[in-house]
């Protein structure tokens, strides 16, 4: 099976949790044979406490573990926004454990022992899914750095032109000339990348979406 191109410079990776060790290496040998990046972790609190990865990623979470399980950790990453692909493996599961998993948004729930067609297509599913997540935070990124970069007037402008203000009754509101709400919509539109007004309604709703927005201020 072939693995995903280099983002960004680098390989994708898979993580692993279990603190079973020969469970590790075998799971560990098994992607690096078909090009895997791969990290090992024995448990939960060693993975929070390394480096997140640079490029897409996804976790293979064993259910039980000392300390915190896997179902639990699996929680607090969710209530965390760390939004990760899981792919759980377990030698003790059932189905209301499997159901549970999927309900909080785990991608395959896989009972040992199980194939490896069927683990190494859960990472390729996870991986593909956790690079659209990084490429969609890349370019919400790169909208609120251009969205930053407008004056406070350009913005003032922007949201009034989004909600279907005319010129002219953006000029009234503003207490400015027609002459400059005009200025101030071609700057913003060109430092937006904006090429239509409906361009700019999709970028203004997908900003307001991300936590960030708020901070940049309504101009």
């Amino acid at each position: 099976m072939t693995p995903l191109p280099k983002i960004q410079g680098q390989y994708p990776c898979v993580d692993i949790i279990d603190d079973d060790e020969s469970i590790r290496q075998a799971l560990e040998d098994l992607l690096m044979s078909v090009g895997h990046k791969v990290r090992c972790f024995p448990d939960a609190e060693s993975y929070l406490r390394a480096t997140a990865p640079y490029g897409p990623c996804c976790l293979i979470l064993d259910i039980r573990m000392p300390g915190l399980s896997g179902m639990d950790f699996h929680r607090r990453l969710r209530e965390q926004n760390m939004l990760t692909p899981v792919i759980f493996i377990t030698g003790h599961g059932d189905i209301a454990m499997g159901v549970e998993a999927m309900k909080n948004g785990a991608i395959e729930f896989l009972t040992k022992p199980f194939r490896e067609l069927d683990l190494l297509d859960a990472i390729n599913r996870g991986l593909a899914k956790d690079e659209v997540r990084l490429k969609v935070r890349q370019e919400n990124a790169s909208l609120l750095r251009r969205w930053e970069g407008l004056t406070d007037g350009e913005k003032a402008v922007a949201l009034r032109v989004v909600e279907g203000f005319l010129n002219k009754q953006t000029a009234a509101e503003l207490d400015l000339s027609e002459i400059t709400v005009k200025v101030r919509r071609a700057n913003l539109m060109r430092k937006m990348e904006a090429a239509t007004l409906p361009d700019l309604v999709r970028q203004l709703d997908r900003l307001r979406a991300c936590p960030e927005f708020d901070k940049t201020g309504r101009g």
